[in-house]
């Protein structure tokens, strides 16, 4: 049997690039679609005279579980959305590159995970939002991505990632008042152990089968 027979006709070359223009799209549709929402509650939350950050996380208590996934949405100000909305686009649009599939699971994992140690191991009587938690959950994501999954692809992310934010890691120390480093250093661990549970090392389903 010849191998015109035994494999599809490729798809012609504008039909590719159509294709590839609709995943583009469909990307940044996600990304912007979220800082969308963000933005919105802002409004809402400027009108309302800052009555919605309240449901931020409030560290071990009942109410303050719904801070969980809520609070990457609720900001102190605009200020504060604006800081948060451009690291939000690149890092995020870079773990995107992996798919819209591994894109959600991630950041529903960072959300979660971090999220949880916070509520956990915040300080009491703390109320803790915005962005920054899920934001250092990518960072950590992408600074470990490429030393788990051994792909070169993602060390040379992981190796860029280093070199162009690497500098964001001391937010996760103790330094200026008002602002969440334990967030920080919650989403941060929380990055590298989604980057482990979903990142397994390269051929190692193959050996598996």
């Amino acid at each position: 049997m010849s191998s015109s027979l035994s494999q599809p006709p490729a798809l012609p070359s504008h039909h590719r690039r159509r294709q590839w223009w609709d995943a583009v799209r469909s990307h940044l549709g996600l990304l912007f679609g979220a800082v969308a929402i963000s933005w919105a509650v802002e409004v809402i939350d400027w009108v309302l005279q800052g009555s919605l950050n309240q449901f931020g996380i409030h560290p071990r208590t009942f109410g303050g579980v719904i801070g969980i996934g809520a609070s990457p949405f609720l900001h102190a100000d605009f200020e504060h959305l604006i800081s948060n909305t451009v690291p939000f686009l690149i890092l995020g649009g870079v773990v995107l590159m992996a798919g819209r599939r591994q894109f959600l699971l991630a950041t529903v994992c960072i959300v979660a995970l971090g999220g949880g140690m916070l509520w956990t191991l915040g300080p009491g009587g703390s109320n803790h939002i915005g962005a920054s938690l899920l934001i250092f959950g990518y960072l950590g994501y992408l600074l470990t991505r490429g030393l788990f999954e051994r792909s070169p692809f993602w060390i040379a992310v992981s190796l860029l990632t280093l070199v162009l934010y690497g500098g964001m890691v001391v937010g996760v120390l103790p330094g200026e008042k008002g602002v969440s480093w334990q967030g920080h250093l919650f989403g941060f661990v929380s990055g590298i152990i989604t980057a482990r549970l979903l990142c397994p090392p390269r051929g190692r389903m193959e050996n598996l089968t």
